[in-house]
């Protein structure tokens, strides 16, 4: 049974009429200025910002005062005080005398860079080049006094009074990896850095990758030389050897490395960092299913190491970024133990002390604490799974208020003394605000931007609606959107084009401002169609059972909801239940791929960007976190995957990819194509030479989707 509950919210009224162009969209024309990024400075009262003019070749970064919005000072001016014509980002030490500066980028994937970088002292105002050459993920030591990097896959540390440097490894190579993450750690565990300092300056803590005996995945770069070449890389797919990975511990004045030894074996280590306590050392280790993590606490000097905290799950654990140490040792860390993502609190040997946020909702964000009134800040959707809320509580549970309002999607990025916090808010009527709030008391202090311009812009079009509402299909209830022609007749007939995505944790209904696909979207309304997207079983921030309920199973349920909403508006009087396409990237791609073949008798057109076609072509991290191995659930792999269904194919089909995605290869793309040529049915399909799983670059993005708008036009 399918029904609507409600519909919640609509976009404003609209004053004179504009026909969108995908020109527009994709030259940015309603994106929403965004203020420069903030640093806070550890007095809590002031701030940095980095203003760069490329054009120009002009950087400096402006410290201002949080409450005034004043001009303090200006630092590291390279058309005045240093030597350097322009600089995209910048680090400071730990005592805000000395920052790193990088120029020169050159990035590698969807994280890692290779940079060059430079030193500047505040003192001397003087810059100097940190190493010779390009080098990776650079770090000041708490003392201000060195800096560790990365240089061919081997650890540096330079001694910034004495201008030397110390070479921590030497066995780096095409296959050992220290001191940085291999392919896989860095898109599914998303890290790339895998160093850190102990709090006195005095050791390094650091990961070696032996990837030996990894197979290597090659992709044909075309470029623009008489030649292509092959790009090779390291790429474990599901089921295949990953990179043995150990953590070791480098003394400074031992001049040593030794091998940090846990009691018990492990697979994975997706996260390390010190505490606040001198050489005491946590590490994350997680099996290979990843459905039983391990905290540990190790103290480095003696080699001794305990578990503090497990995370057990029938299915999988998630890994994130909310361990947060306090100074005895005791820390904070989020769960899903109790069916929702939660806040608790521990003793420094793992007793739970208390669990701070309860309630059939997930905390999305865990912002911090101020240890000074034991308060703590996080965002969650206890107001509604489409929103985003920010809300302050003690440490004891106690005392619960609002940070912002209690609809939208609202954050925070709090100062050092958490004194102060710029809150963003955004909802679908309202584009991005950025305001100045305090802490104890939500008072605003001033609004720094809140997109007038584009508002206004924006009121010169007259655009169709955007309806949210929920829907409750297959026993569950799934948040959905709609959007109609403006000069919408129920009495009149529509094709419709549902829009997915569908991955595990993830969400496509949301209230926000509009997204340059969602005006995408609007200009597809505007040619007469409608437009409605339903995030289906196994997406996100509804709770850890519906979230999990696809576990090796991937595609399977997500098909079906899909199929079934298809089926729910094809219902409906004012639907062509004769013209109903579908479209989604990546994952979203699968599905829809997945939709047309499996539903067949309800999709008549589907369009797929860069999809997964056979889980076995994915990699090791995400996909058997989800399904397992293809060795142990081979039926999970194969009945969920397109290419045994190519003969199902009756409607219009649109199958595109980059031939340099180096995250969804193209050989899924390629293995599609060839099961349908092999069951004669035709399709149409786009290949983007050199171009990844983002496809985009000058003007790629609007070639792109000029494509599938007049596909749509054409065929549906």
């Amino acid at each position: 049974m399918i029904r609507v509950i409600s519909v919640l919210f609509f976009l404003p009224a609209i004053v004179i009429a504009q026909t969108l162009t995908n020109e527009q969209i994709w030259n940015r024309t309603f994106s929403p200025n965004i203020p420069d990024e903030i640093h806070s400075l550890k007095d809590g009262t002031q701030y940095s910002v980095l203003k760069s003019d490329l054009d120009k070749k002009k950087s400096t970064i402006i410290v201002y005062d949080f409450q005034t919005g004043n001009e303090i000072s200006v630092i590291a001016d390279s058309s005045k005080s240093i030597n350097i014509p322009y600089y995209s980002a910048y680090t400071f030490s730990s005592d805000e005398r000395k920052i790193i500066l990088e120029t020169d980028v050159n990035y590698i994937y969807r994280r890692s860079k290779r940079s060059i970088y430079w030193i500047f002292d505040r003192n001397t105002q003087k810059a100097n080049l940190l190493f010779g050459e390009s080098v990776q993920e650079p770090k000041f030591s708490p003392d201000g006094n060195k800096v560790a990097f990365v240089y061919n896959r081997n650890i540096y540390i330079k001694d910034l009074n004495k201008n030397t440097f110390i070479r921590i490894t030497n066995d780096g190579d095409s296959n050992i990896i220290n001191g940085l993450t291999d392919w896989v750690y860095e898109e599914e565990f998303g890290v790339v850095r895998a160093f850190d300092w102990n709090q006195t300056s005095t050791s390094i803590v650091y990961l070696s990758f032996d990837q030996s005996l990894v197979p290597e995945y090659s992709m044909e770069i075309y470029g623009s030389g008489l030649y292509p070449f092959d790009y090779k890389f390291k790429y474990p797919k599901a089921g295949e050897v990953n990179s043995k990975v150990k953590i070791y511990s480098y003394n400074l004045s031992e001049d040593k490395a030794k091998l940090i030894s846990l009691e018990q074996e492990y697979y994975y280590i997706p996260r390390f960092k010190f505490t606040k306590q001198e050489n005491i050392l946590s590490i994350q280790t997680m099996n290979r299913l990843q459905n039983e993590l391990k905290l540990w606490k190790v103290d480095v000097v003696s080699g001794s190491s305990s578990v503090i905290l497990q995370e057990k799950n029938d299915t999988y654990v998630d890994i994130h970024n909310n361990l947060k140490f306090e100074d005895d040792g005791s820390f904070f860390w989020t769960s899903e133990r109790d069916g929702y993502n939660h806040i608790y609190y521990f003793s420094g040997d793992g007793k739970e002390k208390n669990q701070i946020t309860k309630g059939n909702w997930d905390v999305t964000k865990f912002f911090g604490i101020n240890s000074k009134t034991d308060e703590l800040y996080y965002s969650s959707v206890e107001n509604g799974s489409i929103n985003r809320v920010v809300y302050a509580i003690k440490k004891n549970g106690k005392k619960k208020r609002l940070l912002s309002p209690n609809r939208g999607t609202n954050g925070a990025k709090f100062s050092k003394d958490f004194n102060f916090y710029i809150h963003t808010y955004e909802d679908i009527n309202t584009p991005p605000m950025y305001v100045l709030r305090r802490v104890k008391d939500y008072k605003e202090l001033r609004i720094i931007e809140e997109n007038k311009i584009l508002k206004d812009k924006y009121n010169l079009y007259k655009l169709p609606k955007k309806e949210f509402s929920v829907l409750t299909l297959n026993g569950y209830n799934l948040n959905s959107w709609i959007i109609k022609p403006l000069d919408f007749n129920p009495n009149k007939k529509y094709p419709l084009l549902l829009f997915q995505y569908s991955g595990p944790g993830s969400q496509r209904v949301k209230n926000s401002w509009s997204s340059s696909e969602d005006y995408w979207h609007m200009l597809i309304a505007q040619k007469g169609y409608i437009v409605a997207c339903v995030d289906g079983r196994g997406t996100g921030f509804k709770g850890s059972q519906f979230k999990r309920m696809t576990y090796k199973k991937l595609a399977y349920y997500e098909t079906i909801d899909q199929i079934d909403v298809a089926k729910f508006f094809a219902s409906k009087k004012y639907i062509d239940k004769d013209r109903i396409g579908i479209w989604g990237w990546s994952f979203g791609g699968l599905i829809s791929t997945n939709a047309i073949l499996k539903g067949n008798e309800v999709f008549s057109l589907a369009i797929a960007v860069a999809p997964v076609t056979n889980w076995r072509f994915y990699d090791t991290i995400y996909t058997e976190r989800f399904m397992g191995t293809p060795q142990e659930n081979p039926e999970g792999y194969d009945s969920n995957s397109p290419l045994n269904f190519a003969h199902l194919l009756k409607g219009k089909y649109l199958l595109i990819h980059g031939s340099a995605d180096d995250n969804v290869h193209l050989q899924n793309t390629m293995r599609m194509a060839e099961a349908l040529i092999q069951e004669n049915k035709q399709f149409e399909w786009l290949i983007y030479p050199d171009k990844n799983h983002g496809i985009y670059g000058g003007k790629t993005r609007r070639h792109l989707f000029d494509k599938m708008t007049n596909f749509i036009v054409n065929e549906l």
